[in-house]
């Protein structure tokens, strides 16, 4: 018994003395505390800080490194800083989840949301968020800026989105973005009996209606320049103000009806073109009065002034921009300029000044070393003296003279060498023809002052 009780308390202090040795050695594991116990308790008892037992010394030095983990396991459970377990928050769970499947004709007034980030391929720093809202029945789309991406704004853009709809909002489906998923969104939606739900997550067709108007409608407006800031933040406020007239009354959309599989095919069907405003109209669900307002805002609205307005919005944020280096005329002209440009704005290319680019340099240098230098001045002497030969036969000369130096594939440079050539002999002979009768033009004005045959 008294042995029993010997051997306890030595093997208490053997775990006090190794405590303190792994805290001396940084806390290292089992098997390095191993390999430095020796030099550890050498220097400790020499510089006074620990006086050991010879058999505590003795056990200490004998221990295997297995034992010293299982010593000290409870001291590092102990020691170790406890995570704290991340429970699934309650806002989650609590807003159900809608597939692209479960939406079955719904009446107006049910809307997608999601964030177009305008951040020019950089996530880095501040940038402009655009909260798009879509109408899954008609396809009536809004678009609000959030200079940042925070509840808060989400809800105060979501209250504007709202009252600009012309039909009551029945429900709103987001994607899992925390700025979507929160107390602040949920308790907005309880509170106006709207009906919340979420797509599931890492699935972007679940929202297809609104993605698709993200490109449709934003990227197509703005492009992929990056935009940040107040200044900017008004300009898009501005554009989307007048574009959102533009697109939900004179902007016509196809509606997917249904698809089906045919082997490995997928046929879809679609419905007639029409604008939002004439899908609203046609609606059974829509009232009246709702009807009514839509056509008699339709009826003042003119499209081409609300073009001409929404490319001077263009125009401001191409200015704004960073990276684009487009600068319109075409947003600086009044109305009466812009429809007189219309009949020939398709010569200009690009007309949209947010997505216009810097010109490159012309290409002028030569990347391949020419194969023909060599003999260049040789084949200029054939042409001199058959103007008629054909590039062809002239290869085929030079493969003759020079066996094994030309390839067949190399008739296509000497093809375009002498279509040069041939081009800049014949405008010598255009502008020598005008030069030799602007000059007998000249001696006739003269007249004795030039001597005939001169």
């Amino acid at each position: 018994m008294g042995a029993g009780c010997q051997r306890r308390i030595y093997d208490e202090a053997v775990r006090e003395a190794l405590i303190v040795l792994w805290e001396a050695a940084d806390r290292i594991c089992g098997k390095r505390l191993k390999a430095i116990l020796p030099d550890m308790i050498d220097a400790l008892e020499r510089h006074g800080h620990l006086t050991l037992d010879s058999h505590v010394r003795d056990r200490l030095l004998a221990v295997s490194a297995a034992t010293i983990d299982r010593l000290l396991a409870p001291i590092r459970r102990e020691a170790k800083p406890r995570k704290k377990r991340r429970r699934p928050p309650k806002t989650r769970e609590a807003i159900p989840i809608r597939t692209f499947a479960d939406w079955q004709e719904p009446e107006p007034g049910y809307l997608e949301i999601d964030f177009v980030a305008h951040c020019g391929g950089s996530m880095s720093g501040e940038v402009i968020h655009t909260l798009v809202a879509t109408d899954v029945c008609s396809g009536w789309t809004e678009c609000v800026p959030l200079l940042a991406r925070e509840q808060s704004l989400v809800a105060e853009a979501l209250d504007i989105v709202f009252r600009r709809m012309p039909f009551p909002v029945r429900g709103i489906d987001s994607d899992n973005d925390s700025a979507f998923i929160n107390e602040t969104l949920l308790a907005l939606c309880t509170a106006r009996q709207i009906e919340f739900t979420r797509c599931r997550p890492h699935r972007k067709n679940d929202q297809a209606w609104v993605e698709q108007k993200n490109g449709a409608v934003v990227r197509r407006l703005v492009g992929h320049e990056r935009f940040s800031g107040v200044l900017a933040g008004q300009a898009l406020a501005r554009l989307y103000q007048t574009a959102r007239l533009y697109v939900n009354y004179f902007q016509p959309s196809f509606k997917l009806r249904a698809k089906r599989r045919e082997g490995s095919k997928v046929a879809r069907t679609y419905d007639q073109p029409r604008t939002p405003c004439e899908r609203l109209i046609r609606h059974p669900a829509v009232g009246e009065q709702e009807k009514e307002t839509l056509q008699l805002l339709r009826a003042k609205l003119g499209p081409l002034e609300l073009l001409h307005c929404i490319r001077e919005g263009q125009a401001a944020l191409a200015a704004l921009s960073s990276e684009s280096n487009a600068s319109s005329e075409l947003g600086k002209k009044s109305l009466e300029q812009f429809l007189s440009l219309l009949p020939d704005l398709w010569r200009s290319g690009e007309v949209r000044p947010t997505h216009r680019r810097k010109p490159g340099a012309p290409h002028w240098w030569r990347t391949v070393k020419d194969p023909f230098e060599a003999v260049w001045p040789e084949v200029l002497g054939w042409l001199q003296c058959e103007p008629d030969a054909t590039a062809k036969s002239l290869f085929e000369r030079l493969q003759m003279m020079r066996p094994g130096e030309f390839a067949d594939g190399q008739l296509r440079t000497l093809q375009r060498r002498v279509k040069e050539w041939r081009q800049i002999m014949a405008r010598d002979l255009v502008y020598g023809c005008l030069d030799e009768s602007e000059d007998a033009s000249r001696a006739v004005v003269v007249g004795d002052a030039v001597e005939p045959g001169s």
